[in-house]
Protein backbone atom coordinates (compact mmCIF):
# COMPACT_ATOMS: atom_id res chain seq x y z
CA UNK A 1 0.00 0.00 0.00
CA UNK A 2 1.09 3.18 -1.09
CA UNK A 3 0.92 5.46 2.22
CA UNK A 4 2.12 8.90 0.65
CA UNK A 5 -1.28 8.37 -1.54
CA UNK A 6 -3.74 7.41 1.37
CA UNK A 7 -6.02 10.95 1.95
CA UNK A 8 -5.94 12.13 5.18
CA UNK A 9 -8.79 14.25 6.06
CA UNK A 10 -8.38 17.55 7.08
CA UNK A 11 -9.33 18.24 10.83
CA UNK A 12 -10.49 21.61 12.36
CA UNK A 13 -8.92 20.60 16.38
CA UNK A 14 -10.51 24.31 17.70
CA UNK A 15 -14.21 23.19 16.12
CA UNK A 16 -13.45 19.93 17.72
CA UNK A 17 -12.45 21.08 20.85
CA UNK A 18 -15.00 21.00 22.98
CA UNK A 19 -15.74 17.00 22.10
CA UNK A 20 -11.98 16.83 22.51
CA UNK A 21 -12.70 17.76 26.30
CA UNK A 22 -15.35 15.68 26.83
CA UNK A 23 -14.27 12.73 25.69
CA UNK A 24 -10.59 13.45 27.78
CA UNK A 25 -12.74 14.51 30.68
CA UNK A 26 -14.71 11.03 30.32
CA UNK A 27 -11.64 9.01 30.23
CA UNK A 28 -9.48 11.11 33.43
CA UNK A 29 -12.74 10.60 35.39
CA UNK A 30 -12.53 6.87 34.87
CA UNK A 31 -8.84 7.01 36.05
CA UNK A 32 -9.10 9.01 38.58
CA UNK A 33 -11.92 7.01 39.71
CA UNK A 34 -9.86 3.98 40.36
CA UNK A 35 -8.27 5.70 43.20
CA UNK A 36 -9.46 5.45 46.92
CA UNK A 37 -9.51 8.01 49.72
CA UNK A 38 -12.55 9.86 50.70
CA UNK A 39 -11.44 13.06 48.90
CA UNK A 40 -11.29 11.15 45.65
CA UNK A 41 -13.95 9.97 45.67
CA UNK A 42 -16.65 12.54 47.24
CA UNK A 43 -14.62 15.37 46.36
CA UNK A 44 -12.13 14.82 42.68
CA UNK A 45 -13.84 13.13 40.87
CA UNK A 46 -17.44 15.12 40.76
CA UNK A 47 -15.03 18.40 40.61
CA UNK A 48 -13.29 16.68 37.46
CA UNK A 49 -16.59 16.58 35.89
CA UNK A 50 -17.82 19.64 36.53
CA UNK A 51 -14.16 20.95 34.84
CA UNK A 52 -14.51 19.72 32.16
CA UNK A 53 -17.77 20.68 31.15
CA UNK A 54 -17.13 24.19 32.26
CA UNK A 55 -14.05 24.06 29.62
CA UNK A 56 -16.19 22.75 27.08
CA UNK A 57 -18.68 25.27 27.43
CA UNK A 58 -15.76 27.92 27.50
CA UNK A 59 -14.26 26.05 24.42
CA UNK A 60 -17.90 26.46 22.60
CA UNK A 61 -18.19 30.09 23.42
CA UNK A 62 -14.57 30.33 21.98
CA UNK A 63 -15.66 29.39 18.58
CA UNK A 64 -18.95 30.68 18.48
CA UNK A 65 -19.48 32.63 14.56
CA UNK A 66 -23.03 33.03 14.12
CA UNK A 67 -23.98 32.50 10.07
CA UNK A 68 -20.60 30.49 10.25
CA UNK A 69 -21.22 26.66 9.05
CA UNK A 70 -17.50 24.71 9.56
CA UNK A 71 -17.55 21.09 8.44
CA UNK A 72 -14.70 19.30 10.07
CA UNK A 73 -13.20 15.27 9.35
CA UNK A 74 -14.34 15.25 5.80
CA UNK A 75 -17.93 16.59 6.30
CA UNK A 76 -18.65 14.13 8.85
CA UNK A 77 -19.38 17.06 11.48
CA UNK A 78 -20.55 19.89 11.12
CA UNK A 79 -19.73 23.12 13.58
CA UNK A 80 -22.30 25.76 13.80
CA UNK A 81 -24.54 27.65 15.66
CA UNK A 82 -27.25 24.83 15.74
CA UNK A 83 -24.62 22.48 16.97
CA UNK A 84 -22.92 24.71 19.73
CA UNK A 85 -26.40 26.25 21.07
CA UNK A 86 -27.54 22.95 21.64
CA UNK A 87 -24.52 21.49 22.65
CA UNK A 88 -24.00 24.27 25.69
CA UNK A 89 -27.49 23.10 26.96
CA UNK A 90 -26.48 19.42 27.10
CA UNK A 91 -23.17 21.18 29.31
CA UNK A 92 -25.40 22.60 31.53
CA UNK A 93 -27.54 19.49 32.08
CA UNK A 94 -24.88 17.54 33.12
CA UNK A 95 -23.83 20.15 35.55
CA UNK A 96 -27.21 20.36 36.95
CA UNK A 97 -26.98 16.24 37.13
CA UNK A 98 -23.42 16.24 38.97
CA UNK A 99 -25.00 18.72 41.60
CA UNK A 100 -28.03 16.74 42.28
CA UNK A 101 -25.96 13.59 42.32
CA UNK A 102 -23.48 14.29 44.70
CA UNK A 103 -25.29 12.98 47.62
CA UNK A 104 -27.33 9.92 46.17
CA UNK A 105 -26.65 6.57 47.09
CA UNK A 106 -26.89 5.62 43.16
CA UNK A 107 -22.79 7.23 42.96
CA UNK A 108 -21.81 5.33 45.49
CA UNK A 109 -23.44 2.09 44.48
CA UNK A 110 -22.79 2.62 40.83
CA UNK A 111 -19.19 3.70 41.60
CA UNK A 112 -17.77 7.14 41.35
CA UNK A 113 -15.67 6.95 38.09
CA UNK A 114 -17.93 4.88 36.11
CA UNK A 115 -21.05 6.92 37.49
CA UNK A 116 -19.79 10.65 35.93
CA UNK A 117 -17.35 8.89 33.08
CA UNK A 118 -20.83 7.31 31.90
CA UNK A 119 -22.34 10.51 31.83
CA UNK A 120 -19.53 12.34 30.02
CA UNK A 121 -19.90 9.69 27.98
CA UNK A 122 -23.43 10.15 26.94
CA UNK A 123 -23.24 13.69 26.81
CA UNK A 124 -20.31 13.34 23.72
CA UNK A 125 -22.74 11.02 21.60
CA UNK A 126 -25.39 13.85 22.04
CA UNK A 127 -22.56 16.28 20.94
CA UNK A 128 -21.88 14.15 18.02
CA UNK A 129 -25.37 14.12 16.99
CA UNK A 130 -25.82 17.57 17.68
CA UNK A 131 -23.75 18.17 14.56
CA UNK A 132 -23.84 15.21 12.47
CA UNK A 133 -24.06 15.91 8.78
CA UNK A 134 -23.56 12.04 7.72
CA UNK A 135 -26.09 9.16 8.26
CA UNK A 136 -22.92 7.21 9.69
CA UNK A 137 -22.01 9.53 12.06
CA UNK A 138 -25.74 9.98 13.16
CA UNK A 139 -25.96 6.91 14.16
CA UNK A 140 -22.78 6.96 15.81
CA UNK A 141 -23.93 9.87 18.19
CA UNK A 142 -27.47 7.90 18.66
CA UNK A 143 -25.41 4.39 20.36
CA UNK A 144 -22.65 6.72 22.33
CA UNK A 145 -25.84 8.52 23.56
CA UNK A 146 -28.18 5.65 24.33
CA UNK A 147 -25.62 2.70 25.47
CA UNK A 148 -24.38 4.66 29.05
CA UNK A 149 -27.72 5.51 29.70
CA UNK A 150 -29.03 1.89 29.66
CA UNK A 151 -26.41 1.65 31.91
CA UNK A 152 -26.74 4.57 34.38
CA UNK A 153 -31.03 4.10 34.44
CA UNK A 154 -30.27 0.61 36.24
CA UNK A 155 -26.89 2.06 38.16
CA UNK A 156 -28.83 1.66 41.28
CA UNK A 157 -28.37 -1.92 41.78
CA UNK A 158 -29.65 -2.62 44.83
CA UNK A 159 -33.24 -1.69 43.69
CA UNK A 160 -35.62 -3.89 41.47
CA UNK A 161 -36.87 -0.76 39.63
CA UNK A 162 -34.04 0.46 38.90
CA UNK A 163 -32.70 -2.30 37.32
CA UNK A 164 -36.34 -2.97 35.59
CA UNK A 165 -35.70 0.63 33.59
CA UNK A 166 -32.34 -0.35 32.77
CA UNK A 167 -33.84 -3.43 31.19
CA UNK A 168 -36.61 -2.22 29.68
CA UNK A 169 -34.83 1.13 27.95
CA UNK A 170 -32.32 -1.19 26.54
CA UNK A 171 -35.16 -2.94 24.93
CA UNK A 172 -37.10 -0.42 23.71
CA UNK A 173 -34.23 1.51 22.95
CA UNK A 174 -32.16 -1.19 20.80
CA UNK A 175 -35.73 -1.86 18.96
CA UNK A 176 -35.53 2.08 18.15
CA UNK A 177 -32.02 2.47 17.40
CA UNK A 178 -32.94 -0.78 14.97
CA UNK A 179 -35.75 0.94 13.43
CA UNK A 180 -34.03 4.30 12.75
CA UNK A 181 -30.30 2.48 11.42
CA UNK A 182 -33.18 0.35 9.03
CA UNK A 183 -34.69 3.95 8.06
CA UNK A 184 -31.20 5.89 7.45
CA UNK A 185 -30.16 2.67 5.09
CA UNK A 186 -33.16 2.83 3.11
CA UNK A 187 -32.84 6.72 2.54
CA UNK A 188 -29.13 5.44 1.13
CA UNK A 189 -30.30 3.24 -1.03
CA UNK A 190 -32.53 5.52 -2.36
CA UNK A 191 -30.15 8.08 -2.88
CA UNK A 192 -26.68 7.08 -2.99
CA UNK A 193 -25.15 9.40 -0.22
CA UNK A 194 -24.65 9.25 3.12
CA UNK A 195 -23.90 13.09 3.44
CA UNK A 196 -26.92 15.08 4.17
CA UNK A 197 -26.13 17.78 1.68
CA UNK A 198 -25.67 15.11 -0.80
CA UNK A 199 -29.19 13.60 0.39
CA UNK A 200 -30.39 17.08 -0.52
CA UNK A 201 -28.97 17.78 -3.89
CA UNK A 202 -30.02 14.13 -4.86
CA UNK A 203 -33.96 14.59 -4.04
CA UNK A 204 -35.79 16.01 -6.71
CA UNK A 205 -32.41 15.51 -9.31
CA UNK A 206 -31.33 11.75 -8.81
CA UNK A 207 -34.37 10.81 -6.95
CA UNK A 208 -38.35 12.01 -6.81
CA UNK A 209 -39.52 12.88 -3.36
CA UNK A 210 -42.30 10.15 -3.87
CA UNK A 211 -40.10 7.85 -4.47
CA UNK A 212 -41.34 4.35 -2.37
CA UNK A 213 -37.94 3.59 -1.09
CA UNK A 214 -37.13 7.30 0.04
CA UNK A 215 -40.52 7.19 1.61
CA UNK A 216 -39.99 4.47 3.52
CA UNK A 217 -36.41 4.92 4.64
CA UNK A 218 -38.29 8.31 6.38
CA UNK A 219 -41.02 6.82 7.86
CA UNK A 220 -38.66 4.36 9.51
CA UNK A 221 -36.62 7.17 9.98
CA UNK A 222 -39.01 9.20 12.42
CA UNK A 223 -40.58 6.25 13.93
CA UNK A 224 -36.90 5.47 15.40
CA UNK A 225 -36.18 9.17 16.39
CA UNK A 226 -39.92 9.81 17.36
CA UNK A 227 -38.75 6.65 20.11
CA UNK A 228 -36.16 8.42 21.51
CA UNK A 229 -38.11 12.23 21.78
CA UNK A 230 -41.05 9.91 23.47
CA UNK A 231 -43.52 11.14 20.64
CA UNK A 232 -46.70 8.66 20.94
CA UNK A 233 -47.62 6.28 19.90
CA UNK A 234 -44.11 5.09 20.33
CA UNK A 235 -44.03 6.94 23.95
CA UNK A 236 -44.51 3.80 26.11
CA UNK A 237 -41.18 3.38 27.96
CA UNK A 238 -41.02 6.76 29.22
CA UNK A 239 -43.25 6.87 31.97
CA UNK A 240 -41.87 3.36 33.69
CA UNK A 241 -38.49 4.06 33.04
CA UNK A 242 -38.57 7.81 34.16
CA UNK A 243 -40.14 6.33 37.49
CA UNK A 244 -37.62 3.32 37.66
CA UNK A 245 -34.26 4.77 36.97
CA UNK A 246 -32.08 7.14 39.54
CA UNK A 247 -33.95 10.67 39.56
CA UNK A 248 -30.80 12.42 38.85
CA UNK A 249 -30.64 10.48 35.68
CA UNK A 250 -34.34 11.11 35.38
CA UNK A 251 -33.73 14.89 35.14
CA UNK A 252 -30.90 14.08 32.80
CA UNK A 253 -32.34 11.72 30.05
CA UNK A 254 -36.02 14.42 30.42
CA UNK A 255 -33.99 17.07 29.18
CA UNK A 256 -30.48 16.17 27.48
CA UNK A 257 -31.83 13.39 25.34
CA UNK A 258 -34.61 15.05 23.85
CA UNK A 259 -32.47 18.18 23.44
CA UNK A 260 -30.70 15.39 21.14
CA UNK A 261 -32.97 14.05 19.42
CA UNK A 262 -34.75 17.10 18.35
CA UNK A 263 -31.75 18.46 17.43
CA UNK A 264 -30.87 15.73 14.96
CA UNK A 265 -34.67 15.52 13.67
CA UNK A 266 -34.15 19.14 12.51
CA UNK A 267 -30.99 18.18 10.81
CA UNK A 268 -32.62 15.41 9.44
CA UNK A 269 -35.93 16.71 7.94
CA UNK A 270 -35.58 20.45 8.14
CA UNK A 271 -32.36 20.00 6.20
CA UNK A 272 -31.82 16.96 4.03
CA UNK A 273 -35.34 15.94 3.38
CA UNK A 274 -36.36 19.78 3.08
CA UNK A 275 -37.04 19.56 -0.49
CA UNK A 276 -39.43 16.55 0.11
CA UNK A 277 -41.07 18.31 3.24
CA UNK A 278 -44.69 18.02 1.52
CA UNK A 279 -44.29 14.31 1.95
CA UNK A 280 -43.57 14.21 5.31
CA UNK A 281 -44.79 17.19 7.29
CA UNK A 282 -48.63 15.91 7.31
CA UNK A 283 -47.66 12.90 9.13
CA UNK A 284 -45.37 14.81 11.32
CA UNK A 285 -47.92 17.24 11.80
CA UNK A 286 -50.40 14.42 12.87
CA UNK A 287 -47.87 12.73 15.25
CA UNK A 288 -47.42 16.34 16.64
CA UNK A 289 -51.12 16.40 17.40
CA UNK A 290 -51.46 12.89 18.52
CA UNK A 291 -48.69 13.20 21.19
CA UNK A 292 -50.03 16.69 22.46
CA UNK A 293 -53.53 14.66 23.47
CA UNK A 294 -52.03 11.42 24.47
CA UNK A 295 -49.12 13.15 26.61
CA UNK A 296 -51.38 15.62 28.58
CA UNK A 297 -54.65 13.28 29.05
CA UNK A 298 -52.37 10.52 30.41
CA UNK A 299 -50.97 12.74 33.25
CA UNK A 300 -53.93 13.72 34.47
CA UNK A 301 -54.11 10.13 36.69
CA UNK A 302 -51.14 10.15 37.51
CA UNK A 303 -50.19 10.17 41.28
CA UNK A 304 -46.35 9.64 41.13
CA UNK A 305 -44.34 12.75 40.06
CA UNK A 306 -42.08 10.95 38.15
CA UNK A 307 -44.64 9.34 36.23
CA UNK A 308 -46.46 12.59 36.35
CA UNK A 309 -43.40 14.73 34.38
CA UNK A 310 -43.05 11.49 32.20
CA UNK A 311 -46.04 12.23 30.54
CA UNK A 312 -46.03 15.87 30.62
CA UNK A 313 -42.60 15.21 28.51
CA UNK A 314 -44.51 13.17 26.05
CA UNK A 315 -46.94 16.28 25.67
CA UNK A 316 -44.07 18.90 25.80
CA UNK A 317 -42.30 16.96 22.91
CA UNK A 318 -45.41 17.41 20.74
CA UNK A 319 -45.40 21.27 21.41
CA UNK A 320 -41.55 21.21 19.91
CA UNK A 321 -42.05 19.34 16.91
CA UNK A 322 -44.46 21.87 15.36
CA UNK A 323 -41.77 23.96 14.91
CA UNK A 324 -39.85 21.30 13.35
CA UNK A 325 -43.13 20.09 10.83
CA UNK A 326 -43.12 24.01 9.65
CA UNK A 327 -39.80 23.75 8.33
CA UNK A 328 -39.25 27.53 8.55
CA UNK A 329 -36.41 29.27 10.42
CA UNK A 330 -38.84 30.64 12.92
CA UNK A 331 -40.00 27.24 13.76
CA UNK A 332 -36.11 26.69 13.98
CA UNK A 333 -35.96 29.31 16.36
CA UNK A 334 -38.94 28.73 18.49
CA UNK A 335 -37.75 24.74 19.18
CA UNK A 336 -34.44 25.86 20.20
CA UNK A 337 -35.50 28.66 22.12
CA UNK A 338 -38.31 26.06 24.27
CA UNK A 339 -35.72 23.77 24.67
CA UNK A 340 -33.31 25.92 26.46
CA UNK A 341 -36.49 27.06 28.73
CA UNK A 342 -37.81 23.68 29.33
CA UNK A 343 -34.59 22.64 30.84
CA UNK A 344 -35.01 24.99 33.49
CA UNK A 345 -38.71 24.06 33.66
CA UNK A 346 -37.76 20.47 34.67
CA UNK A 347 -34.75 21.06 36.08
CA UNK A 348 -36.58 22.58 39.04
CA UNK A 349 -39.39 20.48 39.48
CA UNK A 350 -36.64 17.18 39.34
CA UNK A 351 -34.52 19.16 41.98
CA UNK A 352 -37.76 19.43 44.70
CA UNK A 353 -38.60 15.54 43.81
CA UNK A 354 -34.93 14.85 44.39
CA UNK A 355 -35.27 16.58 48.07
CA UNK A 356 -38.40 14.96 48.84
CA UNK A 357 -37.44 11.33 48.02
CA UNK A 358 -34.33 12.61 50.88
CA UNK A 359 -37.22 12.95 53.40
CA UNK A 360 -40.21 10.18 52.27
CA UNK A 361 -37.40 7.79 50.58
CA UNK A 362 -39.03 5.83 47.17
CA UNK A 363 -42.57 7.37 48.14
CA UNK A 364 -40.87 10.64 47.77
CA UNK A 365 -42.48 11.71 44.38
CA UNK A 366 -45.94 10.65 45.70
CA UNK A 367 -47.96 13.50 45.59
CA UNK A 368 -48.99 11.95 49.51
CA UNK A 369 -45.30 13.32 49.91
CA UNK A 370 -46.34 16.77 48.81
CA UNK A 371 -48.82 17.13 51.15
CA UNK A 372 -48.77 21.10 53.14
CA UNK A 373 -45.10 21.27 51.44
CA UNK A 374 -45.81 25.03 51.04
CA UNK A 375 -46.05 26.01 54.90
CA UNK A 376 -43.34 23.07 55.59
CA UNK A 377 -40.84 23.77 53.20
CA UNK A 378 -41.26 26.99 50.95
CA UNK A 379 -38.24 26.97 49.62
CA UNK A 380 -38.98 23.75 47.65
CA UNK A 381 -42.74 24.82 46.87
CA UNK A 382 -42.17 27.77 45.02
CA UNK A 383 -39.58 26.42 42.57
CA UNK A 384 -42.12 23.53 41.90
CA UNK A 385 -45.12 26.17 41.70
CA UNK A 386 -43.06 28.14 39.36
CA UNK A 387 -41.76 25.22 37.59
CA UNK A 388 -45.56 23.64 37.14
CA UNK A 389 -46.75 27.57 36.28
CA UNK A 390 -44.04 27.63 33.59
CA UNK A 391 -44.82 24.37 32.43
CA UNK A 392 -49.04 24.99 31.79
CA UNK A 393 -47.69 27.74 29.76
CA UNK A 394 -48.40 30.73 32.81
CA UNK A 395 -48.26 34.66 31.62
CA UNK A 396 -45.09 36.14 33.47
CA UNK A 397 -42.99 32.61 32.81
CA UNK A 398 -40.46 31.24 30.39
CA UNK A 399 -42.82 28.51 29.39
CA UNK A 400 -45.35 31.23 28.17
CA UNK A 401 -43.07 32.51 25.88
CA UNK A 402 -41.87 29.61 24.81
CA UNK A 403 -45.40 28.59 23.71
CA UNK A 404 -46.30 31.43 21.96
CA UNK A 405 -43.32 31.83 20.03
CA UNK A 406 -44.36 28.13 19.02
CA UNK A 407 -47.61 29.32 18.28
CA UNK A 408 -46.48 31.89 16.37
CA UNK A 409 -43.85 29.67 13.86
CA UNK A 410 -47.01 27.34 13.49
CA UNK A 411 -49.09 29.86 11.92
CA UNK A 412 -47.03 31.39 9.98
CA UNK A 413 -45.81 28.04 8.78
CA UNK A 414 -49.81 27.54 7.58
CA UNK A 415 -49.75 25.12 10.45
CA UNK A 416 -53.04 26.99 12.27
CA UNK A 417 -54.63 23.95 13.13
CA UNK A 418 -51.24 22.82 14.96
CA UNK A 419 -51.19 26.15 16.73
CA UNK A 420 -54.74 25.59 18.04
CA UNK A 421 -53.84 22.16 19.04
CA UNK A 422 -50.80 23.39 21.34
CA UNK A 423 -53.29 25.80 22.88
CA UNK A 424 -56.22 23.05 23.53
CA UNK A 425 -53.14 20.98 25.03
CA UNK A 426 -51.91 23.66 27.72
CA UNK A 427 -55.72 23.91 28.71
CA UNK A 428 -56.00 20.12 29.23
CA UNK A 429 -52.66 20.17 31.18
CA UNK A 430 -54.13 22.90 33.94
CA UNK A 431 -55.48 19.69 35.24
CA UNK A 432 -52.39 17.95 36.96
CA UNK A 433 -50.16 21.14 37.41
CA UNK A 434 -52.68 22.76 38.97
CA UNK A 435 -53.77 19.93 41.12
CA UNK A 436 -49.71 19.60 42.15
CA UNK A 437 -50.04 23.36 43.38
CA UNK A 438 -52.83 22.60 45.33
CA UNK A 439 -51.53 19.67 47.06
CA UNK A 440 -48.33 21.54 48.24
CA UNK A 441 -50.69 24.95 49.04
CA UNK A 442 -54.09 23.89 49.93
CA UNK A 443 -53.50 20.66 51.76
CA UNK A 444 -52.88 20.45 55.65
CA UNK A 445 -49.47 19.06 56.65
CA UNK A 446 -49.01 15.58 57.93
CA UNK A 447 -45.24 15.18 57.24
CA UNK A 448 -42.71 15.67 59.97
CA UNK A 449 -40.16 18.56 59.49
CA UNK A 450 -36.98 17.82 61.59
CA UNK A 451 -34.85 20.55 62.50
CA UNK A 452 -32.34 22.06 59.94
CA UNK A 453 -28.70 20.06 60.97
CA UNK A 454 -27.14 23.00 61.95
CA UNK A 455 -24.07 22.88 59.33
CA UNK A 456 -26.79 23.25 57.10
CA UNK A 457 -28.19 26.42 58.91
CA UNK A 458 -24.87 27.22 58.83
CA UNK A 459 -23.65 26.93 55.25
CA UNK A 460 -26.38 28.91 54.10
CA UNK A 461 -27.28 31.81 55.76
CA UNK A 462 -30.96 33.29 55.78
CA UNK A 463 -32.10 29.62 54.95
CA UNK A 464 -35.79 29.18 56.25
CA UNK A 465 -36.07 27.18 59.62
CA UNK A 466 -38.71 25.11 58.35
CA UNK A 467 -36.68 23.66 55.03
CA UNK A 468 -36.78 20.31 54.55
CA UNK A 469 -34.40 18.53 56.18
CA UNK A 470 -32.42 15.92 54.25
CA UNK A 471 -32.71 18.50 50.99
CA UNK A 472 -28.91 19.46 50.67
CA UNK A 473 -28.58 22.85 50.08
CA UNK A 474 -27.25 22.46 46.80
CA UNK A 475 -30.27 20.73 45.49
CA UNK A 476 -32.11 23.96 46.82
CA UNK A 477 -30.25 25.89 45.39
CA UNK A 478 -30.58 24.20 41.93
CA UNK A 479 -34.23 24.35 42.55
CA UNK A 480 -34.20 28.03 43.25
CA UNK A 481 -31.98 29.03 40.52
CA UNK A 482 -33.89 27.03 38.35
CA UNK A 483 -37.00 28.83 39.14
CA UNK A 484 -35.58 32.26 39.35
CA UNK A 485 -34.90 32.32 35.65
CA UNK A 486 -37.96 30.82 34.56
CA UNK A 487 -39.49 33.83 35.67
CA UNK A 488 -36.66 36.40 34.73
CA UNK A 489 -36.65 34.68 31.17
CA UNK A 490 -40.15 34.94 30.57
CA UNK A 491 -40.16 38.78 31.30
CA UNK A 492 -36.67 39.30 30.18
CA UNK A 493 -36.61 36.86 27.35
CA UNK A 494 -34.45 38.87 25.05
CA UNK A 495 -31.16 37.09 25.90
CA UNK A 496 -32.78 33.60 24.93
CA UNK A 497 -34.19 35.08 21.67
CA UNK A 498 -31.30 36.64 20.64
CA UNK A 499 -29.73 32.78 21.46
CA UNK A 500 -32.42 30.96 19.48
CA UNK A 501 -32.41 33.74 16.38
CA UNK A 502 -28.32 32.76 16.28
CA UNK A 503 -29.06 28.71 16.63
CA UNK A 504 -31.66 29.14 13.50
CA UNK A 505 -29.06 31.11 11.21
CA UNK A 506 -27.13 28.03 10.92
CA UNK A 507 -30.23 26.98 8.72
CA UNK A 508 -30.84 29.95 6.77
CA UNK A 509 -29.69 29.07 3.50
CA UNK A 510 -31.70 26.14 3.33
CA UNK A 511 -35.64 27.41 4.82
Amino acid sequence: MNIAATHIPHVDFKGLSPLIAIVGGSLIVLLVGLFRGHFVQRVLVPALTAVTLITAIGLTLWIWEPGVQKPIIAGALSIDTLALGLSLLFYLSGLVTIVLSWRSDVVVQAGRGEYYSLLLGSIAGMVVLAGAENLITLFIGIELLSIPLYVLCGARVKHEKSLEAGLKYLIIGSVGSATLLYGLALIYGATSTTSLNGIVEAIGSTVNADNPLLLTGIALALAGLAFKSSVAPFHQWTPDVYQGAPTPITAFMAIATKVAALAIMIRVFDKALIDSHETWAPAMAALAAVTIVVGNVGAIAQRSLKRLLAWSAVGQAGYMLAGIVVATQLGVQATAFYLAVYLLMNVAAFAVVIARERVSGDLGDDLEAFKGLGRASPWLAWPMTISMLALAGFPATAGFIGKFYLIRASVDGDYTWLAIMIVIGSMISLAYYLRVIAVMWMTPIDIEVPSLPPRWVKAVSGWSPLADARAQPEVLVVAVLAAAATIFFGIVPQPLFNAAHDVGSALAGLL
